[in-house]
């Protein structure tokens, strides 16, 4: 499997005109939700169900940030929180 298909991104999720969020959330495939908003969802994806998303005009997809960046960011806070503890 290529590595660009494992990456992971937080994603917003819009469903596109005749769908709605509940149709989002019913969709078969592996989406870990974060949020739900009014008009959005917010999930951890894979690039390949982030594309299976796209292919089958199921909802818009904004990517966030990906999430090895987001565990980096709280690695580096926790040190970041202890060092201080340390001074």
């Amino acid at each position: 499997m290529p590595e660009r298909a494992r990456v992971r991104w937080l994603v917003r999720l819009t469903p596109v005109a005749g769908r709605t969020v509940n149709d989002l959330l019913k969709v078969p495939l592996s989406l870990d939700v974060w949020e739900r908003e009014a008009d959005a969802v917010v999930a951890a994806a894979s690039e390949l169900t982030i594309v299976e998303l796209e292919r089958r005009r199921i909802a818009g997809v904004e990517r966030l940030r990906p999430i090895a960046a987001l565990e980096s960011d709280a690695l580096n806070s926790d040190r970041s929180d202890e060092q201080q503890e340390g001074s």
